[in-house]
This record gives structure tokens, C-alpha cells and sequence, in this order.
């Protein structure tokens, strides 16, 4: 190839990455409300009253103080539904309570890239709280984590994708919405938790009661792998008490 055609190509390739980058951001404050924005302590100060006067009764029930020492949240594609589980001792886990997923895109398999409306799978933390999002009140989920990047560098796959969040409203494309009561629930606990303490398993489907569907799509070579993580992580909360 050409010298001159090979800077060119390389010219064109790096102004995509720029107008790439520029359109996330701008996406990304398309996703903020209006206004001034307000901080995490000012959403917790609002809504901290009424989210603890929703979950101080689970805690009574099952003998954990609040706010918890540690917190589990577990989304199930299949079954559409978090459970969130709470810890006293950052060891043993009691089920808190469930909330349906109102609304989440793609199905049973991991994310692959940006674009493919996929919630992914695997084992992730929550990096951030978004106190100004269109979605009322937004928790990111730290996709894609070292071993999606790992995954993604092996197969030559870039433009992984981001912006991964578990929100309020009732519409969502590769996140996953629950509505805004479950929003500032799920907002207020990890802010008072703390973030280094929340953790986030992400599952196709229960592997604690059922296995993947037989007419389950192709899925990626190393998705074996990936499972095997996820299924020693759900064994770790207890299958009666989550059904």
C-alpha cells in the first residue's frame, strides 16, 4: 500500500475515534437532567427518608442493621428481577428484597460490543452514582470490567461499549430500568453503604435452580469460563430464600 494512502487511512481512522468520543459525551449529557445539578448527598437527603422508611422493615426481618456492612445485587436476565441482598459481617447474605426489571434489551449472552443492546454478564462493582440522570436516579455498573477487556483483546474486539447502568423510569436499551421507587432504594443503600461494599452479579438466568436454555444463542468460547464465576458467586446466597 502506498505510503501516502496508508497515512490517510490512518488520519480517517484516528478522526473516528475522536467523533466517536465526542458523540459519547455528548450522548452522555443528553442522559442528565435539566437544571442545576445536584450532588449525591443533596439526592440522599431528599429521598433518604422515605427509602429508609421502605427497607428499615426487611432489615428487621432478617436481623441485619442498617446500613449494611456489605450488599449484593444480583440481576437475573431471565427471571427480570434484582435481588438485593444485605450482609452484617460482609460474609453471610440475607435475600432484602426483589424488584421486577421493567424493562431491559438483548438476552441470554455476555456484551460483546457497543451497539449490540446487550445487558452484559459477569461480576462487577457499582464505580458511580449519577444524582442528575434522565432516568430519575442511576447506578453505573463498572462494564466493561478488566475481564470483558481481557476477553475483548483476545478476539481483536474494540469499542467495547459503556455507560452501563441500573436506573429508574421504565425504558432502557442494555441497562436495566426498575422504576424510579426501586431507583432511589437501591441509590440511597450503596450510598450509605458505601461503594466499595456493593457488588453486582449480572446472570443470564438463575444457575443456583436451572441451567441455560437449550436454544440458547452461540455463545463466545470463553463464556464457560465466565459462568463457572458466576455460578460459584450465586452459590454463595442461599437458593430457598431467593425464590
Amino acid at each position: 500500500m502506498p505510503i501516502r494512502t496508508r497515512q490517510w487511512l490512518f488520519l480517517l481512522g484516528a478522526l473516528a475515534l475522536v467523533l466517536t468520543a465526542s458523540m459519547r459525551r455528548v450522548w452522555a449529557l443528553t442522559q442528565q437532567r435539566p437544571g442545576a445539578p445536584a450532588t449525591v448527598a443533596d439526592r440522599v437527603k431528599q429521598y433518604g427518608a422515605v427509602v429508609r422508611a421502605r427497607l428499615l422493615p426487611h432489615f428487621a426481618r432478617v436481623g441485619v442493621t442498617y446500613p449494611p456492612r456489605a450488599v449484593a445485587l444480583v440481576g437475573l436476565k431471565s427471571e427480570r428481577r434484582v435481588e438485593v441482598w444485605v450482609s452484617g459481617d460482609g460474609v453471610k447474605f440475607q435475600l432484602l428484597t426483589n424488584y421486577p426489571i421493567r424493562a431491559a434489551s438483548g438476552g441470554a449472552g455476555p456484551k460483546l460490543r457497543e451497539g449490540d443492546r446487550q445487558v452484559p454478564e459477569g461480576l462487577y462493582r457499582i464505580e458511580s452514582l449519577n444524582p442528575n440522570s434522565l432516568y430519575h436516579l442511576a447506578l453505573r455498573v463498572n462494564y466493561p470490567n478488566d475481564f470483558d477487556r481481557r476477553q475483548a483483546a483476545a478476539e481483536g474486539r474494540t469499542r467495547l461499549g459503556g455507560d452501563i447502568m441500573i436506573h429508574g423510569s421504565e425504558v432502557s436499551i442494555g441497562c436495566l430500568a426498575l422504576g424510579d421507587a426501586a431507583a432511589e432504594d437501591l441509590f440511597v443503600l450503596a450510598a450509605e453503604t458505601g461503594l466499595k461494599h456493593v457488588e453486582v452479579i449480572l446472570a443470564p438466568v438463575d444457575f443456583r435452580v436451572r441451567a441455560l436454555p437449550a436454544d440458547t444463542k452461540p455463545l463466545p468460547a470463553w463464556a464457560p469460563e465466565l459462568y463457572a464465576a458466576l455460578k460459584r458467586a450465586l452459590a454463595r446466597l442461599p437458593v430457598a430464600a431467593s425464590k
